[in-house]
């Protein structure tokens, strides 16, 4: 395919939408909406509607922020180093990771919020001077996490919008409806001189070297907001290794799950090859196999230790009332992988999904158990409650995540080449 045929083509994919696409617009709306009243029912009654009870005073929230804040990492961090490593396969699949990462982390970041009190007042966390006499405590690890979300955020923003310049202006030049004026605002400008071009891939291998080290140390940060306290099964050296390549390994599962009917809606089949998924299920199989050996340190750790508290917690997680979601987790984590390394469990696309599928449920169902099952079994059994139960406050506000999240995706798709045309094109001219 020539240069100016790839622009066509792709460009040809953001016209008018047909009738399924506007139904499941409709419908992830639907859902969003039934999550806002949920959250407002909360707000108004307070959050014993979310099924609070102490010990357990973390619970579904937490879980979907540390699951959607792992989903980040993988995007851009994937871009970022096939980028730098300068991987020519690279271009099928950066562009809708690096818009996953975006659309993750503006997911996540909402849910500290909604897990507040008051959310209301979630501005106090911002260490601005005011008159209340208030002031942020920087020893507190909630602090970490609004400073590194927030720096990621912004990186990642930019990194998108960087890579998405020279597309950007292409459209500008061709599309000819509403959207023109849009693209003229966002090209800034741009002629594709060589003064310009120079800069561009100047900033953009700043940008991919400066994400790769930004996207380990924002997990970790996460990550001490469990291990810096003595609870049993969070008080741990192993939790920032151990989230980080628990977040790369769901953010390459939630990548084959957008990018796989991706494929098929748009036809970009001719930009998004086999290979291409091969590659992401052979790094979804050797994340797999590095979760199940931190799986293994840390029950042996646990029993290593002599602590009665830490081998109760992790022994109480295989046998108690909360081993089905245990066990169900190792199985979509651990062993549903393993068929990965049958190549035609790689090469075919309905089945890599479903193993991708499996794997979010297994690393969602690993945040929950992390979070509510050392919270139920703390040091003191006098404290211990009942089976902690999500409400349908929680389950609401879950489900409009996952909708506002897929909604994004879906108007980012639309809107913007959802490929790197300039490269392809790059290729194409080499070719």
């Amino acid at each position: 395919m020539t240069a100016s045929g790839v622009t066509d083509d792709i460009l040809g994919k953001l016209g008018r939408p047909g009738a399924p696409y506007f139904l499941t617009v409709g419908g992830l709306l639907a859902v969003l909406a039934f999550g806002l009243y949920a959250f407002f029912h909360q707000v108004r009654s307070g959050l014993g509607v979310a099924g609070y009870q102490p010990p357990i005073l973390w619970g579904v929230y937490i879980t979907n922020f540390v699951f959607w804040i792992g989903i980040t990492h993988s995007g851009t961090l994937i871009s970022a180093v096939l980028f730098l490593f300068r991987a020519r396969w690279r271009t099928g699949v950066a562009r809708a990771s690096e818009a996953m990462t975006v659309f993750a982390i503006m997911t996540g970041a909402l849910f500290p919020i909604v897990h507040l009190g008051r959310s209301w007042l979630f501005y106090w966390l911002l260490p601005l001077p005011n008159e209340r006499g208030l002031w942020v405590n920087f020893r507190s690890p909630i602090i970490w996490d609004l400073f590194a979300i927030m720096t990621y955020m912004t990186v990642s923003v930019v990194f998108l919008y960087v890579g998405l310049l020279p597309d950007i202006a292409t459209a500008r030049d061709r599309v000819r409806d509403w959207r023109r004026p849009l693209y003229r605002l966002l090209a800034l400008g741009w002629t594709g001189s060589g003064r310009q071009w120079w800069h561009y891939n100047s900033l953009y291998g700043l940008l991919a070297a400066l994400a790769v080290p930004l996207a380990v140390s924002v997990h970790s940060v996460v990550s001490w907001d469990f291990a810096t306290t003595m609870l049993p099964g969070w008080h741990s050296t192993i939790f920032a290794p151990y989230f980080v390549a628990g977040a790369i390994f769901s953010g390459v599962a939630m990548m084959i799950t957008l990018l796989v009917p991706m494929r098929s809606l748009l036809g970009l089949e001719a930009y998004m090859r086999v290979r291409h998924f091969e590659n992401l299920g052979k790094l979804l199989l050797v994340m797999s196999l590095l979760m199940s050996y931190c799986y293994a340190a840390e029950y042996f750790t646990a029993w290593y230790s002599g602590s009665p508290f830490e081998l109760g917690t992790y022994l109480a997680r295989l046998t108690g009332p909360y081993a089905p979601l245990a066990w169900t987790m190792l199985a979509c984590n651990s062993a549903v992988p393993l068929l990965l390394f049958a190549r035609r469990v790689r090469t075919s696309l309905p089945a890599l999904f479903a193993v991708a599928v499996l794997v979010n449920v297994g690393m969602w169902l690993e945040r929950y158990v992390i979070v509510v099952s050392s919270l139920a079994t703390s040091f003191d059994p006098a404290t211990w409650s009942g089976l902690y139960r999500p409400t349908w406050v929680e389950g609401a506000v879950t489900a409009a995540s996952f909708a506002l999240f897929f909604l994004l995706f879906l108007v980012f798709v639309k809107l913007f080449p959802p490929v790197a045309m300039n490269e392809i094109r790059e290729q194409a001219e080499a070719a």
